[in-house]
């Protein structure tokens, strides 16, 4: 029964999402779309970095790297399956599917052995020293794509078609793996597992001291937060005609540290609100300086933002709370008076 009724909340979930692509498509310009898909895959990066930086209390600056492996592998595996997977099952919208989502997956994976493999060992070390390692980790990861020649080295990756990599995704695709992934995390956020991933955060050397298997913990929160790096990357390298190692620079990895501090360290909700805060925030800044004639100054009006925000808000929109945590918050009861006789 309890299968029966997940399975109906996850189709009812998917027949709502279908439901607003089609009122998107129908109502909103091509370029509100990108915005809103750019929104979407922001939130899958940012909820994944959440589980390392914020639930796990480490400091990884080199996500960017793990898109890119994701974003590459998704893009090549994503060319190399359409031919058999369109002979086996016809032209249309269920060959596109499986293929997408086939590469999707491989992204995935690629992008959790990449993380696995740099987490092994990078999360021995603490604080600065560990943001370090992955910063270089991470530029290692983009130059290795820079001069990949099979990838296109640096003029980038379009797959074997003159028009480029094919446009898979949609308005239905990013927010599915967006309804998954938030789900998982947050399923493995408020488990056992997810209270460990605390305990290494609030004391590490209590945490060892209880028989908590640290360094195992860290690692396999770094895999799973760079498998969910390469969702994004793949949904990213298919939204575009093409990819290049120059899409996953240091500034891309500075971006999701933005939005998991704007939105507040340890909380799923506030990651949310910080991929869609960095979103909408990046364009509107485009937009607005170059209307009082001064483009250049677009991403220093948004420091400014920043900065603002940090003075006013400094734990971030929401801290470390969840969004239905302050919706269920009790009021205060006033005590109760004795009434005079």
């Amino acid at each position: 029964m309890r299968a029966l009724v997940r399975s109906a909340i996850a189709a009812a979930v998917l027949l709502a999402i279908y439901a607003l692509q089609l009122g998107v498509e129908a109502g909103v310009t091509e370029y509100v779309q990108r915005i809103i898909l750019l929104a979407g895959i922001n939130v899958i990066l940012a909820v994944g970095l959440n589980l390392i930086n914020g639930t796990t209390g480490q400091f990884s600056i080199g996500h960017a790297g793990f898109m890119a492996v994701g974003a590459y592998g998704a893009a090549f595996v994503g060319v190399k399956l359409a031919g058999p997977v369109h002979a086996l099952l016809g032209p249309g919208t269920l060959a596109s599917g499986v293929t997408f989502n086939l590469a999707l997956l491989a992204g995935a994976l690629f992008a959790g052995i990449s993380g696995l493999i740099v987490g092994m060992p990078s999360l021995r070390l603490r604080g600065d020293y560990l943001a370090v390692v992955t910063l270089g980790f991470g530029e290692i990861i983009r130059i290795l794509f820079n001069n990949a020649s099979f990838l296109g080295s640096a003029t980038g990756y379009f797959g074997d078609d003159p028009s480029g990599l094919p446009a898979y995704t949609n308005f239905f695709w990013v927010f599915a793996w967006v309804s998954a992934i938030v789900l998982m995390i947050h399923n493995l956020t408020f488990s056992q597992t997810g209270r460990s991933l605390t305990a290494i955060r609030e004391d590490e050397i209590a945490a060892e001291a209880m028989a908590t298997p640290s360094t195992r913990l860290k690692v396999t929160a770094f895999a799973i937060s760079a498998a969910t790096a390469g969702i994004a990357g793949g949904l990213f390298a298919h939204m575009q005609a093409g990819i290049r190692p120059e899409d996953f620079r240091f500034e891309k990895s500075i971006d999701m540290v933005v939005m998991i501090i704007i939105g507040g360290l340890g909380s799923i909700s506030g990651a949310i609100f910080g991929g869609i805060f960095v979103a909408v925030m990046l364009e509107l800044m485009r937009g607005l300086p170059s209307a009082l004639g001064a483009p250049q100054y677009r991403l220093v009006l948004y420091a400014l933002l920043l900065i603002v925000i940090m003075i006013v808000r400094p734990e971030g929109l929401l801290g470390t709370r969840e969004i239905h945590q302050l919706l269920c918050r009790k009021k205060p009861v006033k005590p109760a008076t004795r009434e005079s006789p």
